[in-house]
Parts: C-alpha cells; structure tokens; sequence
C-alpha cells in the first residue's frame, strides 16, 4: 500500500520525538564519584555524579540493609586456572550446590570465583521501618523444585565460600518480607580492594560490586584479577519507549562500567545484562569493545532458552587466556549460568 508525503509527515515528527526520547538517556552523563557513606567502612563506594540521581538512588538505599562480607574459605595454594561462574539465581531458585557438584575444581591447582546476580539477604539487617520517602521494589520469590530457598549468606557459609554481597534494593515492603536483594561475588580465593558501584539511574536502584583476588601461580607468579558482577536495568518507562529506550538506559549504565574498569589491566565483568536485543544491544557492543579479550563462540540463549541476556568480558595481560560456554541446564533458575575458565599465564 502506497503512502502520500502527508501521510509520512504525521508519522515522520512523533516518531523523530520517540526516537530523540530514548536517546537522551544515553546522551546522558555516565560519570561516576566516590561517596563517603557513614557505615561500613573499609569500602570504596561509587554513585552517579549527577545530584539529581544521587538523590533518588538516596531513597532506594535508605530501604536495605549494609554490605555483607564472609571469610570462610581457608588458606588457598598455588593457582594456575580459574573456574568462573556468572549467574541469575533468581532468589534462590537457582540450585547454586547442584551447579557446584557438576562445574567445580576437582584439583588443588584450580580456584573458584562465582557471580552472582539476584541473590537475596534476610534478617535483621535489613530495616523493617523505613523513612517517608523510602523506595524499595516489589517482592520476588523463588523456590527450588524441593520447596527449599536459601539466602546468599547460608549459602556461603554451607559452601565453605568467602563472600561479597550488596544490595541493590528492598525484595518487597515490610509487610511483605524482610529480604534485600543484589548482587555477589562467592569465591574460595582471597577477595580485597571491596567496592560497590552505584550504577546511573534509571528505573530500579542498581549496585555492581567488585572485587580483586590474589593468588600466585605455580611457578610462584604473584597475579590479581579485577571481578565485577552487575545487573543492569531490563525496561524503562512509557514516556521512554519501555523495552526500546531500555536499550539506551543499559548502554548508559554499561558505560560507566567500561570507564570505572578502563584503567584495570586483568579485568573480568559478567552478569545480567537484560540485553533484550541479543548481541546487538547497545550495553553488549558498548561493554565488548572495551574488553579485547572476549570471544564468543556459544551464542545459545541464556534466558527461558529465547533470549540472550547473560554475558561475560575479559581484559587480561598476555598468555593469559580465557573461554566460556553456557551451562547444560538452568538449575532451577530462569537464567542459564555461564562457565569460564581462566588460565593464568
């Protein structure tokens, strides 16, 4: 069916609007500062340098409970290849054990270091009153097969794992439950150099964390590698095109991750990257360029078996080398882990 040039101006305005809409968020300043909370110390903390964001990111944070930190992983020897695992365990569906039992070092010489997005924390941590004002997300839940859902701090501790955990936000109102929610880093290395990084706001408070682990090789080669787990927003709002300007707002977030890292040498960033769009998604093309060292050679989708939302970048010095593939099954989660081995030069 033809179209008259009238007909193309009234579609032609509101879509050039639309289209200047959802790129405004990605126009958007991504710069991140240090911040100075009260508590706890002994934490380098990042948020959004614009004030605007830093306000709203204010009324999420007033609504959890602090980061948590474990040591429970015992003295570790030389380290020459890493097994890691980035995965959406969608609060505790996910058979994190089960995963362990199949993907686990079998040998001295192999660490463990896990990424952990959509963990949960219960407990008297987290507050049950909040201030007006306080902003929090709707309750998830998840449940294994059995009935059975575990926090992220049982679960280290019954897997004799150290632990990062942050909160991103409240997992429901006080009425509702008593949980937080976020992202972790499990690992049975020496984790040190903590931090949490407040990602540009967009539609839900979110928090990466990083972490660095030593260790030393074989040979007796001292090396540190730099961990991120981050989650990145999935939508936006009506006025912002929802799914499509979503796009732009990932893009954002993933850009102040790329600029936060840039100066890491031995780099390694996985997570939940909502990318709706696959490998076409501006936060995977955004994130991979600034990663060299990444190659794709499973492309299977890591979402309800449809889409691709979950990935992995790797920066690492020379002779060192790295490779992933996605899980056999999903263990329980909606998300299929990823599976990486690092082998120290």
């Amino acid at each position: 069916m033809a179209f008259s040039n009238s007909r193309i101006r009234v579609w032609a305005l509101p879509l050039a609007l639309l289209i200047h809409t959802a790129l405004s968020g990605c126009a958007a300043r991504h710069a991140l500062v240090r911040y100075a909370p009260a508590e706890p110390a002994g934490f380098e903390w990042l948020r959004p340098a614009v004030e605007g964001e830093q306000q709203r990111l204010l009324r999420w944070s007033s609504a959890v409970g602090p980061p948590l930190v474990v040591n429970t992983a015992g003295e570790t020897g030389p380290t020459d290849d890493i097994v890691l695992i980035s995965w959406n365990i969608a609060l505790g569906a996910g058979d994190l054990e089960a995963l362990l039992a199949d993907a686990r070092p079998r040998t001295a010489s192999r660490g463990l270091v896990i990424l952990v997005q959509e963990a949960y924390r219960d407990g008297p941590e987290v507050p049950t009153t909040l201030a007006s004002g306080a902003s929090f997300a709707g309750r998830l839940d998840g449940h294994r097969s059995n009935g059975e859902r575990e926090d992220i701090e049982t679960i280290a501790r019954r897997l004799g794992l150290n632990l990062y955990y942050v909160p991103s936000m409240r997992n429901g109102s006080p009425a509702t439950s008593d949980e937080d929610r976020g992202n972790a880093i499990l690992s049975t290395l020496p984790l040190e150099e903590l931090t949490a990084i407040e990602l540009p706001f967009e539609r839900q408070r979110r928090v990466a964390v990083a972490a660095t682990a030593v260790g030393r090789s074989s040979n007796g080669q001292p090396w540190r590698i730099r961990f991120v787990s981050a989650h990145l927003d999935n939508m936006v709002g009506a006025r912002r095109l929802w799914f499509a300007g979503g796009m732009y707002a990932r893009a954002r977030q993933a850009k102040a991750l790329v600029e936060l890292l840039r100066g890491d040498s031995t780099a390694v960033l996985g997570g939940d990257f909502n990318t709706w769009f696959g490998f076409g998604d501006l936060a995977f093309t955004e994130t991979h360029e600034a990663f060299p060292d990444t190659h794709v050679t499973d492309r299977r989708p890591t979402f309800h078996n449809l889409l691709r939302l979950d990935h992995m970048f790797f920066r690492l010095p020379d002779g060192w080398s790295a490779d992933f593939k996605r899980a056999p099954r999903a263990y329980g989660s909606d998300h299929w882990p990823l599976i990486a081995t690092i082998r120290v030069g």
